[in-house]
């Protein structure tokens, strides 16, 4: 007997381009098992939610999220996976809720079918999520999907090794393992079966692809490359010690992949760096960008960056914030440091208070805006290749440009342009300042 068909699911995502393949490959698998997705209005029986906590603020956003669903779809069984475990106390109606392991996603048909069918509270899972470390790798669930998206998101590499000491996703995740490159590949052409053009690769630590399989991540992307029918490729993220010289020279020679880099530096002190138990030092940071810039000048580079670490004093970010005003670089992704339970950084005596980390982020933040016009400025005038796809508005298309600028197209909402990659003379930017308009170049 099957004891999910005919039931109507709802799906939410939070976080990181993984999550959302992972949650679109789950609504796949819970359509075969004979599940409906909810229409506006509808009442859903099962509530699929993937959370994030890379924050405090993922795991506050997280928990409205569970508690708007349960009061939008009362009665709901309530599936929470994904990074965030929050304690059965904190969520109103937890005896009807199923928390899924980030590393037990492969199995979630089965286990909601089980809950289904043997309804229990027990089986809700305990109120803890202890940190400890998990020295097995869990097998390795694919995804790829692009949802109602135009790009697809490839999920190459899962879990993480490196347990930094802020940072709880090793814990939830599980350790680095990763799918074949035939398996890869073979996802990659049936993306090109269904018309897609571009493959955005993801993963917790994707350069560190090849745990489980003995391969390279670089042999990945030669035979990624091959694929017929994919134009463009991206590299979600990449950390610097895993971007290597071999790396950038085959996409700056590559057929498809985009002179489009993001990398994690998360802080431009090396005092915190070491706080962090990072990998690399300002100086090799600072030669990896170089490197980046010699082999591809006109590649979009995208650098993460954590605020508030414990043991930043003002001396140190303001060390930190020289380093990022002169990286050439082309915009920062700002968090603010989170205290996460379990993590080493706790042991750091050290306490940055809440309004000097809102004030460091304003100050990083308004540096990456500047960084982000002055790199869009450069490129005002160029003609250059946009993938197009439609916006909630019919007659706007948006895009990005091979490096990665964001274009408005306006009076162009055919839909024979969404999903065709066309040339665009790039403009002035728009109203909201979150892109340049374009028109239809030559």
């Amino acid at each position: 007997m099957n004891v999910l068909k005919g039931k109507k699911a709802a799906y939410y995502t939070l976080g990181c381009k993984l999550n959302f393949a992972e949650t679109s490959s789950i609504a796949k698998q819970m359509e075969a098992a004979g599940v409906e997705t909810i229409s506006n209005g509808e009442v859903a029986d099962i509530c699929i939610v993937n959370t994030c906590s890379v924050t405090e603020v993922a795991d506050s956003k997280s928990r409205q999220a569970i508690s708007r669903l349960r009061r939008r779809h009362p009665g709901t069984l309530m599936v929470v996976t994904g990074c965030y475990r929050p304690p059965l106390t904190s969520i109103s109606g937890g005896e009807n809720i199923l928390f899924v392991d980030g590393k037990q996603k492969g199995e979630i048909v089965r286990l909601i079918e089980q809950r289904i069918a043997t309804p229990s509270s027990e089986e809700a899972g305990t109120d803890t999520h202890p940190i400890e470390e998990d020295k097995k790798r869990p097998s390795f669930v694919p995804a790829c999907a692009c949802g109602e998206r135009t790009r697809f998101f490839l999920k190459v590499q899962d879990g993480c090794d490196y347990f930094c000491t802020y940072c709880t996703i090793p814990f939830a995740r599980g350790r680095s393992r990763n799918g074949s490159i035939a398996s890869l590949v073979k996802q990659a052409e049936e993306a090109a079966q269904q018309g897609g053009k571009e493959i955005v690769l993801t993963g917790v630590n994707t350069g560190d692809f090849g745990k489980t399989t003995g391969e390279s991540f670089i042999d990945l992307l030669r035979a990624l490359d091959q694929v017929e029918g994919i134009k463009r490729y991206r590299i979600s993220s990449i950390e610097p010690n895993l971007l290597t010289e071999e790396i950038i020279r085959f996409c700056a020679e590559s057929r498809a992949f985009m002179p489009h880099f993001h990398i994690p530096l998360q802080s431009g002190s090396d005092e915190v760096l070491r706080l962090m138990h990072r990998r690399y030092d300002t100086k090799f940071f600072a030669e990896k960008i170089e490197e980046v810039r010699r082999y591809i000048p006109d590649a979009f580079i995208g650098v993460d960056v954590i605020v508030g670490m414990r043991g930043e004093t003002d001396e140190l970010f303001d060390k930190g914030r020289a380093f990022m005003e002169a990286l050439p670089v082309s915009q920062y992704h700002v968090f603010s440091y989170s205290e996460r339970p379990g993590t080493k950084a706790l042991e750091i005596p050290e306490v940055v208070t809440p309004a000097k980390k809102h004030e460091r982020s304003q100050q990083i933040l308004a540096l990456s805006d500047e960084k982000l016009r002055t790199y869009y400025n450069i490129y005002k005038g160029q003609t250059r290749p946009v993938l197009l796809e439609h916006s909630r508005k019919a007659s706007i298309l948006h895009g990005f440009t091979d490096n990665y600028i964001r274009i408005e197209v306006q009076g162009a909402g055919s839909k024979k342009l969404d999903n065709t990659i066309v040339p665009i003379r790039l403009g002035e930017w728009n109203e909201k300042g979150d892109a340049l308009i374009g028109c239809l170049g030559d």
